[in-house]
């Protein structure tokens, strides 16, 4: 099973690639920059769409308690945990950031250090090479290689951002897998790869861009998935509206007293199946639901309207205040120092006046040598 995922993995980043350069080319960019940034766009949609789809599909559309969905009214899809999807969605995250960095790291260290081997077979042990040939025989950098040096970095600043509400140790793995990688590039660049050609760059180009992309979607996802994945928004209402601390002479930890009872429908399984008397005729499900024998059955509760309010009032006052909070940050840390703006309107007023000086005696030269000017001098 190990080789197949291995296969799987390796093929799909290959026929990625592929699709990327093809795709990349035929838009003809104009500078070597333009096609850089344009590979690496595409680079990192394919490899978000493929390691998130399971963990969106888990948290949004997975089939919830209680609400049976069926493929063409034939197949029942599978569904979440009884207690909801968020443990799902838990685990699911834990094995991400725990199998996948230990088998990213596995891959980029062995794999250099298994092609050095095959290489260094066909180099004679008996003749002392010279450490500059040493180095010449070294594998040499995939031509897009800090392409995915980047691109790693910003799929695990992905997952550690987009779902931390639901898996909150999500930081800590990638800082300790971040530490143990760092000594993993050293012995690579050092040991395993030669040394690449140095490129001068201004920023970071589009990545910054992703990064600013993936910010904005970490605040829109974990606002939904503490509003809808998780159950924080239905306690909630069920205390301040429906449960004991309603009334007074109830302490603050009993407030949640009855909530699961509250949360559960009654259905009634005599109008489908034929049911005995002696048997249970009636079965509890998750859902704000009227009982069988009210006078609109099954219909939602005023308890199901107030929680869709609550969540899309939490949605909202949520994604706010966080992109407030960030936009005053920005505002307090500036991307440029205020010393360094003095500096360089200094510098720019400074050349504007040598600038002025050296035209104004270039001007009186040829003044003072009798040539005739077709402007007025000041």
């Amino acid at each position: 099973m190990g080789i197949c995922l291995r296969t799987a993995l390796l093929f799909s980043l290959q026929v990625y690639e592929k699709v990327a350069y093809l795709l990349t080319n035929l838009e003809h960019p104009r500078t070597e920059s333009e096609w850089e940034n344009s590979f690496a766009l595409k680079m990192f949609l394919f490899q978000f769409v493929n390691l998130n789809s399971s963990t969106f599909y888990i948290a949004f559309f997975l089939g919830r308690p209680g609400k049976y969905n069926k493929l063409f009214n034939r197949w029942r899809l599978e569904e979440c945990h009884p207690s909801g999807c968020l443990i799902d969605l838990c685990l699911q995250m834990g094995v991400i950031m725990v199998l996948k960095q230990i088998w990213n790291n596995f891959m980029e260290l062995g794999y250099p250090v298994r092609r050095g081997q095959e290489g260094g077979q066909n180099v004679e042990n008996k003749v002392q090479l010279p450490q500059w040939d040493k180095d010449w025989n070294l594998q040499p950098m995939n031509a897009h290689g800090l392409v995915d040096e980047y691109l790693e970095m910003v799929l695990q600043f992905g997952f550690i951002t987009i779902f931390v509400a639901a898996f909150p140790l999500a930081p800590l793995l990638a800082l300790l897998n971040n530490i143990i990688e760092i000594r993993l590039d050293a012995y690579k660049f050092v040991t395993q790869w030669r040394r690449p050609m140095p490129a001068r760059a201004t920023d970071i180009g589009i990545w910054h861009g992703i990064l600013e992309g993936i910010g904005v979607l970490a605040v829109i996802t974990n606002a939904f998935v503490i509003a809808i994945t998780s159950d924080y928004i239905p306690r909630f209402v069920y205390a301040f509206r429906y449960g004991p601390c309603v009334d007074k002479g109830y302490r603050q930890d009993e407030c949640l007293r009855g909530y699961m009872n509250s949360s559960l429908s009654v259905f009634d399984m005599g109008e489908r199946w034929n049911v005995s008397e002696e048997q249970s005729r009636y079965c509890r499900y998750r859902d704000y639901r009227a009982s069988p024998w009210s006078s609109v059955p099954y219909d939602f509760t005023l308890q199901f309207w107030h929680v869709l309010a609550a969540r899309l009032a939490f949605i909202i006052v949520f994604e706010h205040l966080v992109f407030g909070i960030k936009s005053f940050i920005a505002y307090l840390i500036p991307d440029m120092p205020k010393s360094l703006c003095d500096r360089m309107r200094r510098e720019k007023y400074l050349m504007q006046e040598m600038m002025y000086e050296a035209e104004l005696e270039h001007l009186q030269k040829e003044r003072k040598n009798g040539r005739r000017y077709d402007y007025e001098w000041p």
